[in-house]
């Protein structure tokens, strides 16, 4: 492990940067701004490693405007409507930065605060971030701790571990965006996705799930068996056009809780695979549909040039009794965990 001091904050705080390899040759790269995954290097079928995470060349370039390139979303990824829930019978405001709606955590989420140290070990680092109550409009104080680390069987592991000191909501996912072939330098239409779910929860104009669930069924959502992602992208499905692609939470098969698979994406001309494994209920499946941006290598990052597979709770969860609560109460710790593994075939 390498650690590497890369500067100061906007406010002053010590930013850093873990590094990370293990024998295969796999590298893995993170900073404590935010709770960056910044670099992902793997190989290829002939034994070529290369970047496959979209990200910048400097911890300055993470301060500004971009689409949460890797970073840890909170303290509630996806949306909310309107910005509003209740909870024990109160009603909570939070910041509207995604047309009507709570995106992400609000306008400084936890992907723009400072993180903690807590430990850098050999293959991992743990970080810790205290959200103070009444952060962004979320009641309690909450504690988050996130471990990442590289596996000797050439994973992305992370770890997530909350607590609270009075009743509150949370949904962390990680942010990364990847790109198997080349890095972010063209389109991943080309990669083949599978993905273990049996539904999606389908979205109104706002992108807010109805909160009915719809099975993915003689649909575009249908990766069931493995399709190329540029197959039905530009399908006439309603839910389709709302999402400008897909913009959705699928459903994973099986029990939440259980680290199960939810989905495999093979990249046929570099022979790169990456398995997806969670504990959470839900995969935000994004085409990168909006992406517009110049970054790592001065590569213009464009739409459709990567992909995210954001394990979460699903979107919208406060205001939908019927789906997995996102609530956690005083004296009790919330963990899940996800894998990223990476190989070729």
């Amino acid at each position: 492990m390498k650690r590497v001091s890369i500067g100061e904050s906007p406010s002053g705080e010590l930013v850093e940067s873990f590094w990370f390899s293990n024998p295969s040759g796999m590298e893995m790269g993170v900073t404590n701004y935010g709770a960056h995954l910044i670099s992902v290097k793997t190989p290829d079928r002939e034994g070529k490693i290369a970047e496959v995470c979209l990200g910048f060349d400097t911890v300055e370039e993470y301060y500004g405007e971009h689409p949460h390139f890797g970073g840890i979303v909170g303290r509630f990824g996806n949306r909310i409507k309107e910005g509003t829930f209740k909870l024990a019978g109160k009603e909570y405001s939070l910041a509207i930065n995604n047309g009507p709606n709570h995106l992400h955590g609000g306008i400084v989420g936890f992907d723009r605060k400072v993180w903690s140290v807590i430990a850098a070990e050999a293959n991992s680092v743990l970080l810790q971030y205290i959200s103070p109550d009444g952060e962004e409009g979320y009641p309690g104080t909450l504690t988050a701790e996130v471990r990442y680390t590289l596996t000797a069987e050439d994973g992305v592991q992370i770890d997530y571990q909350l607590s609270t000191d009075s009743l509150t909501i949370a949904n962390l996912t990680n942010h990364a965006y990847f790109n198997l072939k080349d890095g972010g330098l063209s389109p991943v239409l080309g990669h083949e996705l599978q993905l273990w779910a049996d539904y999606i929860t389908p979205v109104d104009e706002n992108l807010i799930p109805t909160g009915d669930l719809r099975s993915v069924s003689d649909s575009p959502f249908d990766f069931r068996f493995a399709k190329l992602m540029g197959q039905d992208i530009e399908h006439t499905d309603i839910q389709m056009q709302r999402g400008g692609g897909y913009d959705h939470n699928f459903v994973i098969n099986g029990e939440s809780g259980r680290l199960r698979k939810c989905a495999l994406v093979y990249e046929p001309e570099t022979g790169r695979q990456m398995e997806v494994l969670t504990t959470e209920p839900g995969v935000q499946f994004y085409s990168a549909n909006f992406v517009d941006q110049k970054g790592r290598g001065g590569i213009h990052y464009q739409a459709r040039h990567a992909f995210c597979l954001e394990t979460q709770h699903y979107p919208d969860s406060p205001n939908q009794v019927g789906f997995p609560t996102t609530e956690i109460k005083a004296g009790e710790e919330y963990t899940s965990t996800s894998l990223y593994r990476f190989s070729v075939k």
